[in-house]
């Protein structure tokens, strides 16, 4: 039986209103256990027409820049809140006009920096902006460790740019699972460009390419091995490159292994990368960057590869999309103790492995 504190009850008053609704109803129904007399109580469904009636009654704020409905949407969407899937299948008909920008790099490679300058050059500019910037996670809370917001604090004032933090929550490859599904909404929420700042975890990094429309790849000098900062799992994923704190020693040295590599290198679009210089700190470069940004998405549109690229960025979520769902199915028939049971048999080799997984699949 459910028996909320007093604390819990207040907390229900913040939750989005789906959430309310539901933890509402497990209230009622603890109290109709409680009395064992009937009760004349209004009945709380979460039925599909009412579901769908609360869907559209956000997209109209959000569509218009409310900033608290947006903020709300996010938080549905990020922490797999009840009626997540509705909300982002009635945001998605708005989505697909922004440019996705994504910025991924060594940790130390002055991303968050570059970010906030290339925030304030497109703001100049008039364009509305989303940024995504995902962090570590918190050891003690699971939420992110919020850096990357304590040095944009500027912006906050704002409102044609809208932050996000987000925590990886022990997912790799620099992003976090609904990284993606937040790009969606701030996409409908009609801001122009959508910089997406990875957590930085080197060569793996490289989730970004299946999100971004352009992938910004920053490189720093003086950071041991250079070789080893350049190899090929980020090299392929780049469509621009950026020396940033180019005003160290060792910047000409970075130039050259990079235009080395990308010698022998060939590209399936014809593109070849160019590099940009930037002193991310000073804001020196990032009118370059911007160029190359607009020069790379001139020549997708030139060749027609736009279409292209997305649809061979859909093929990777698609496929990763599945494998959620899938994974999500077979964990629910293994609750209870099940796996404990299952993984007990196969450790004392009573069954193998393979034929476990295979009917397991099938169930699925």
């Amino acid at each position: 039986m459910y028996n909320p504190s007093a604390r819990e009850l207040r907390r229900t008053l913040v939750l989005p209103s789906v959430r309310r609704r539901q933890v509402l109803a497990d209230v009622i129904t603890s109290l109709a256990l409680v009395s064992q007399t009937p009760l004349l109580l209004y009945t709380v469904r979460l039925d599909t027409a009412r579901l769908n009636r609360d869907m559209q009654a956000w997209i109209k704020p959000l569509r218009s820049g409310d900033v608290r409905t947006l903020a709300r949407a996010i938080s549905v969407v990020e922490n797999r809140a009840p009626g997540w899937s509705d909300l982002l299948k009635a945001l998605f008909p708005h989505s697909g006009r922004a440019r996705v920008i994504g910025l991924t790099g060594a940790p130390g490679a002055g991303k968050s920096t570059l970010v906030d300058h290339l925030a304030r050059f497109y703001r100049k500019h008039n364009h509305s902006i989303g940024i995504v910037a995902v962090d570590p996670t918190s050891p003690y809370t699971g939420g992110a460790i919020l850096g990357d917001r304590i040095r944009m604090q500027e912006h906050f004032a704002d409102p044609g740019i809208y932050i996000r933090s987000m925590a990886t929550r022990g997912s790799l490859g620099g992003l976090a699972r609904t990284t993606a599904d937040v790009t969606t909404v701030l996409d409908a929420s009609g801001r122009d460009i959508i910089l997406v700042e990875t957590v930085g975890v080197g060569q793996d990094e490289i989730d970004i390419v299946r999100l971004a429309d352009i992938t910004v790849v920053i490189l720093v000098p003086g950071m041991g091995d250079d070789v080893q900062t350049i190899k090929a799992g980020i090299m392929e994923i780049a469509d621009i490159f950026v020396i940033n704190k180019s005003d160290r020693e060792g910047a000409e040295r970075v130039e050259r292994e990079v235009r080395a590599l990308q010698s022998l290198a060939l590209r399936h679009d014809g593109w070849t990368p160019p590099i940009v210089k930037t002193v991310a700190s000073e804001g020196t470069g990032v009118e370059d960057l911007a160029a190359a940004i607009a020069g790379y998405e001139a020549y997708l549109q030139k060749e027609n590869l736009a279409l292209k690229k997305s649809v061979q960025n859909w093929q990777e979520r698609l496929i990763e999309m599945l494998r959620d769902v899938m994974l999500e199915k077979a964990r629910a028939q293994l609750d209870n103790g099940n796996m404990a049971r299952l993984a007990t048999e196969v450790a004392e080799h009573k069954r193998d492995p393979y034929t476990l997984v295979e009917e397991i699949a099938r169930n699925t």
